[in-house]
């Protein structure tokens, strides 16, 4: 394959796992299954991919892989993930500046009746991003009618030290940002609801307050004249000092919020996070990470630069390569067993 390093990165991660712990279906083949379903832009279904692997010299059966998918337990792909993200991690250049992790949470609907008789309609996907360096952090998978304001404690506490969790509307409660304002070398800029309300101390700091619970905080406003929309900000920036941050160095930061949108486009357009296929919980939970992972693959790709340096840049360059070897799971079985 000319000058990348996808070779290495797949013998890297998939070579340890093991290929003769199950009769029918190794854990192998499983994980690889998964992973060139969300690589592969070709297929529309599983069903397709085992097709392929049937028809050349890859015997499986899908209702082994179905109940594959119900049963076995996640913790190899979750494990993946997490050596992936400490790799990712590790590689990334430290900044001087404070970084910034935009989070939130994306809603995936649930087609299958099996799911809504157990009352799940959706599936809520929480994370947080740093784009500039490849990261994804603060995982928490939801099933049914979840709200942010009730969730994402978990996601909102894998901010890292020196980082600013960017959040919108729906994560804004005075018991939240009472909690944040009393973390050390953690930051936050959450945008609140219109409705609450504001009152200004003779000080000069602002309390904010939706209830009875009242929170001494940080106030930035801005004003869309084309839209007509206030933007209310609370924070726990420095005004002063040497990490001060202006009124509008934080109206900035919060445009960066529009980072974790575009991860959440990239993930359901390219990597099929909106093609969910199983009808269990244990099988959505394990397409959900095969996604992550795969993102993370295409974080450490290297392509020609003539080729371009976007994730679908390095997506349809294997796919090109792709073609060649009938299926990524043939593709993967060469490159870690035959390379």
């Amino acid at each position: 394959m000319r000058f990348s390093n996808f070779p290495k990165i797949i013998k890297r991660y998939l070579a340890h796992l093991p290929k003769d712990d199950y009769p029918v279906l190794d854990t192998f083949t499983f994980v690889s299954c998964w992973l060139g379903f969300s690589f592969d832009q070709s297929l529309d279904t599983m069903r397709s991919l085992f097709f392929r692997l049937n028809s050349r010299d890859i015997s499986r059966d899908i209702s082994t892989f179905s109940k594959a998918s119900k049963h076995r337990d996640i913790g190899v792909f979750v494990k993946l993930f997490e050596r992936l993200q400490a790799d990712i991690k590790h590689q990334a250049s430290s900044q001087d500046k404070l970084s910034l992790f935009p989070l939130d949470s994306t809603i995936v609907t649930l087609t299958s009746k099996l799911l809504w008789q157990q009352e799940y309609h959706q599936v809520k996907l929480f994370a947080d991003t740093d784009n500039e360096r490849g990261i994804i952090d603060g995982v928490q998978i939801h099933f049914g009618q979840v709200h942010d304001s009730e969730y994402g404690d978990e996601t909102i506490a894998s901010t890292p030290q020196n980082g600013v969790a960017i959040m919108e509307r729906g994560f804004s409660s005075s018991e939240r940002v009472q909690t944040l304002l009393k973390k050390e070398n953690q930051y936050f800029v959450l945008r609140i609801k219109n409705n609450s309300t504001i009152n200004i101390k003779e000080n000069g700091t602002y309390e904010v307050w939706s209830g009875k619970l009242q929170v001494q905080v940080r106030l930035v406003t801005f004003s869309d004249l084309k839209t007509r929309t206030e933007f209310r900000f609370v924070t726990n920036l420095p005004e002063s000092g040497e990490l001060a941050y202006t009124n509008e160095e934080i109206g900035e930061i919060y445009r960066r919020r529009w980072q974790i949108e575009l991860l959440w486009k990239f993930l359901k357009m390219h990597l099929k996070l909106s093609h969910l296929i199983t009808k269990n919980t244990n099988g959505i939970r394990i397409q959900i990470y095969a996604c992550l992972i795969c993102y993370f693959l295409l974080q450490l790709v290297e392509v020609p630069s003539e080729i371009g340096n976007k994730l679908l840049d390095k997506l349809r360059y294997l796919q090109a390569f792709m073609c060649e070897k009938i299926s990524y799971v043939h593709w993967f079985n060469e490159l870690v067993f035959n390379g």
